[in-house]
């Protein structure tokens, strides 16, 4: 190969940069608008406490809630789960009496409907409420569907562990 001498020896050659930074960019805003976003795992619909909650009439097509007890003994572990007047030992049960009540297809209207309401004691941890709105939420059966019970989940006023 041959070198040149003379005046092309001393020339410095020098890049244009901005149709490099033009395409960058225009590769940017690609993935940003094509970017498909997932909705977040544990997505639930819950309706928190008001600071003073009122009693209102139920509208005629909605159910009154299904009241979950959930007490808390010494250092918040779970003593004892309750819907409506019966006792449960786990949350597997608590599935299980949701299914009953709501049943597996419940339909379209359905959902809108049901509506349960959690009371959880003031010190009980939060790895059990969790477990409970999971309970009620829905399942996975065996081939991988999901199942929807109960979207609506709303918190009572937090009561201390008696």
């Amino acid at each position: 190969m041959r070198l040149l001498k003379g005046s092309h020896a001393s020339e410095k050659v020098t890049f244009d940069m901005t149709p490099m930074i033009d395409c960058c960019f225009q590769l940017i805003i690609f993935f940003m608008l094509s970017l498909k976003l997932l909705s977040p795992e544990g997505d639930f619909n819950i309706r928190m406490p008001l600071a003073a909650p009122s009693e209102g009439v139920p509208e005629p097509d909605q159910l009154p809630p299904m009241k979950v007890r959930l007490t808390a003994g010494a250092g918040g572990r779970l003593t004892g789960i309750t819907l409506g007047n019966r006792e449960l030992a786990t949350f597997v049960d608590l599935r299980k009496q949701i299914r009953e009540l709501v049943g597996d297809n419940p339909g379209p209207g359905a959902l809108a409907s049901t509506e349960v309401e959690l009371d959880c004691d003031y010190k009980l941890d939060y790895e059990y409420v969790i477990r409970a709105i999971t309970a009620v939420s829905g399942y996975t059966d065996d081939k991988g569907n999901v199942t929807r019970l109960v979207e609506k989940i709303k918190f009572s006023p937090p009561r201390k562990a008696g």
